[in-house]
Order: structure tokens, then C-alpha cells, then sequence
């Protein structure tokens, strides 16, 4: 899982961020990136340790992700940051644009402490230092999982928080994806603000109201 960084490090790249983002795919609610930056001895150290099993977030319970996400946030070498992009700028711009954008904004809180940048996927245009992206990047570089975690577990408790707004949707369970509860219960109450009316699903089902 160190295979990337220690590229980047043997490149001359000493401040080496990884970033992710949560949320492409919901019917609901924002999509969140986050960004992850330690130095070289303390990251090599902390994967054998604290950082010991971290991978892809999907691939974690989410009692896992809870453990590794204070484990990240509390580590005293470990820089992170996030940002949110929520609804109406993703219906304004679409996913893609709303993605890259978040994933821009969380590594910019890091600067000017990082010099180069592994991203999850594809390539992020206008990423403010050099970067490379790597496919299924959660679950080859520790940088990039650690902050899938981030990412994923800040997107959830926000989808938490609008469950507790609208209840009829079951947003803490399914987070905003599209389930058959989910399709339903949009069909019986209609979209909510938290909705993305630029999706297919929820532009087709809102038609009736």
C-alpha cells in the first residue's frame, strides 16, 4: 500500500497528499472529498501499525471505518482536510464537475505543505501541484485510502443529519443511494431539497408532483 508513495518520495517528493471523494453515485445529498498528507517516517511506520488493514472504505465495516477514521483524524503527524460540495452545485455543474471541484478544494486546505498528489481514478484537472492518478487508487496507496475513509465517514454523518430533517426517506440507511426503498419512497413524498433533480431517477419520478 506504500508502493505509490515511495515512488513519489524516491521522486523528490517529500509532501506527498493522497485524495478520494464519497457520494458520486447517490440519488441524495452533497459528494465530499477529502485529502490526506504524513510525512515519509511517520507514514511507513504508522502502515504497520496504526494504519495496519486500512484499505478502500467499501471494503470496511463501518466500525472499521469509525476505528480508522480516529486513527487518521487523531494520528499527531497526520494532515487532512475535506470539502463538501452539496446539491445545488452539483445540479448547476453536474457530478463530474462537482467531484473534481471538491477534490480541489479539500487539497488546497493543505497547502502550501504538499508537493505532489495521488488521486483516486482518473485525472483531476487544475489540481494545484502535480499529481497521478491511479485506478482503484483506494486500494493501492494508504495516502488515497486514508482519505477514502475521511471522506466516506464525513458523507455519512452528514446523510445522517438530513435523515434526521427527512425522516420518510431513509437517507441513514441506504445514504442517499438509489435502493428500491429509497425509489419509493421518492415516488410516495416526492424530492426533498436534498435531492439531485440533475439524476435521472429523481427527474423522472418527480414528474407526478
Amino acid at each position: 500500500m506504500l508502493e505509490f508513495e515511495r515512488d513519489a518520495w524516491a521522486a523528490g517528493h517529500i509532501n506527498v497528499a493522497g485524495i478520494d471523494e464519497a457520494g458520486r453515485g447517490p440519488l441524495a445529498g452533497p459528494v465530499v472529498a477529502a485529502a490526506v498528507t504524513m510525512p515519509p517516517q511517520a507514514l511507513a511506520a504508522a502502515s504497520s501499525s496504526e494504519f495496519d488493514g486500512l484499505t478502500d472504505s467499501k471494503q470496511l465495516t463501518p466500525k472499521q471505518r469509525e476505528l480508522f477514521y480516529s486513527r487518521i483524524t487523531q494520528h499527531p503527524a497526520a494532515r487532512f482536510a475535506f470539502a463538501v460540495v452539496e446539491v445545488g452545485e452539483i445540479d448547476a455543474v453536474n457530478i463530474l464537475r462537482a467531484t473534481h471541484a471538491a477534490m480541489r478544494r479539500a487539497v488546497s486546505q493543505l497547502l502550501p505543505d504538499v508537493d505532489f498528489i495521488l488521486v483516486d481514478g482518473l485525472p483531476v484537472p487544475d489540481l494545484p501541484r502535480p499529481s497521478l492518478a491511479i485506478v482503484e487508487g483506494d486500494g493501492k496507496s494508504l495516502l488515497i485510502a486514508a482519505a477514502s475513509v475521511i471522506a466516506k465517514v464525513t458523507r455519512d454523518r452528514l446523510m445522517v443529519e438530513l435523515d434526521a430533517k427527512f425522516p420518510q426517506y431513509g437517507f441513514a440507511k441506504h445514504k442517499g443511494y438509489g435502493t428500491p426503498e429509497h425509489l419509493a419512497a421518492i415516488e410516495r413524498h416526492g424530492p426533498c431539497v436534498a435531492h439531485r433533480r440533475s439524476f435521472a431517477p429523481v427527474r423522472q419520478l418527480q414528474l407526478g408532483f
